[in-house]
């Protein structure tokens, strides 16, 4: 039986839409300020342009019906985050940019009646931005979680947490945080993570630096916060106590495999550009584009660009279906990280001395995508954690045939 892999007329209809509204609204923008987002007017661009989003009715492909947007699944949101991906302020403007994309899926998942009111209600409108504050300064949390040393410790009328978080993206300016703390255990063990609510301006609650990164096109930086005996009610834990760890898969995996969707659109822009330089540019008695180096390049940048489609498709459908998909979603992440690096560079180089001149976006596009190969979850580690399954799966498959 043929697997039907095409989208519904409305999914078709919608990335259309966004395809339109970017290029046409928003890529003029990022274009003019070099794809940063602070010099292009921060917080109030992000208001302009999300209403401008509103208008197209392209706003909130992912964010539930009953909260204002299109409710679509992982396997559809693909083609829509794509399109959004193709200029780096569109995610924002779409209101799916890390980590409010995530953090909207993980509410719409865990939070109970009352919260989804509180928080999710207004971030999935634009009303607020959030954080999500996981990743601490070494000895801490960071690729490995279960280094959490943040604590939680029952006080009278709910939970003081104290601790350091590092890296923690949109921080500036969120009228939210969801926390990441230990409630038992020590650092190192598994379990005993619970996650927290609170308003950005509890009193315990401190923005520190922005730690300064390749990347300009995410609001609110990426900062240092601190917790300072933070006090919050019992109402503020986010699903049950001591399951932080099981809830944080809820968010990770799926927000790993949007961040393929949005920066494949940020790669398929770097390809489009280098495709049409060389195909005008003449140089050694032909056009750039008719020569096999060149041709092979950009036979390479299609051949990574169906690659990480299919393998972020197979992904979202696991996802879909209610699957763990741990390892569909480690091996996309990691294959797509490298080969969106790889289109850039590409391109890059097809397109010479104005690759890594401003002239063209090639250049802040390779700045902005080369974090991913860090960013949820180093290469390594994907890599650690697909071949550890791997094993695994084979010693439990010779005990059991002996």
């Amino acid at each position: 039986m043929a697997i039907d892999l095409s989208h519904s007329a409305e999914v078709r209809r919608l990335a259309e839409a966004t395809r339109a509204f970017v290029r046409e609204q928003v890529l003029p923008l990022d274009d003019a300020h070099d794809g940063d987002i602070t010099a292009a007017g921060g917080e109030k661009l992000r208001i302009e342009l999300q209403q401008a989003a509103r208008d197209a009715g392209v706003f909130a492909p992912h964010a539930p019906v009953e909260f204002g947007g299109h409710g679509l699944g992982m396997s559809d949101r693909a083609p829509v985050f794509e399109e959004a991906g193709y200029s780096l302020f569109g995610p924002t403007a779409l209101n799916i940019a890390a980590p409010d994309e995530g953090n909207v899926h993980m509410l719409a998942h865990i939070a109970d009646p009352e919260q989804k009111q509180q928080y999710l209600a207004p971030l999935a409108r634009g009303e607020v931005r959030s954080a999500f504050a996981m990743t601490e300064p070494a000895p801490g949390a960071g690729s490995d979680p279960s280094a959490l040393t943040t604590r939680a410790v029952r006080a009278e009328g709910g939970w003081r947490i104290t601790g350091h978080k590092m890296f923690i993206t949109g921080a500036d300016g969120a009228g939210f945080f969801i926390i990441m703390a230990r409630t038992s255990g020590e650092p190192g063990q598994r379990g005993g993570a619970t996650m927290f609510l609170t308003p950005a301006d509890a009193p315990g609650l401190r923005v520190g630096r922005h730690i300064d990164t390749l990347d300009r096109s995410m609001l609110g930086g990426h900062c240092e916060v601190f917790f300072d005996d933070l006090l919050v009610p019992d109402s503020a834990v986010l699903g049950e106590v001591d399951r932080g760890f099981e809830y944080a898969q809820v968010r990770l995996g799926p927000a790993r495999m949007t961040h393929v969707m949005r920066w494949l659109g940020a790669a398929r822009r770097g390809h489009d550009v280098a495709v049409a330089r060389v195909a005008e540019r003449e140089g050694f008695g032909s056009r750039l584009g008719d020569l096999g180096m060149i041709q092979q390049m950009i036979a390479d940048n299609e051949i990574d660009i169906a690659a990480t489609r299919a393998l972020l498709t197979r992904a979202c459908w696991e996802l879909d279906n209610g699957e763990s998909a741990a390892d569909a979603t480690s091996i996309a992440k990691t294959y797509a990280a490298e080969a969106i690096f790889r289109i850039i560079d590409r391109s890059m180089q097809m397109c010479g001395g104005l690759g890594v001149a401003a002239d063209l976006p090639l250049a802040r596009l390779s700045r902005e995508v080369r974090p991913f190969r860090i960013y949820d979850g180093p290469s390594e580690v994907h890599r650690w954690a697909i071949a550890k399954r791997v094993v695994g799966a084979a010693k439990r498959a010779r005990r059991d045939s002996e």
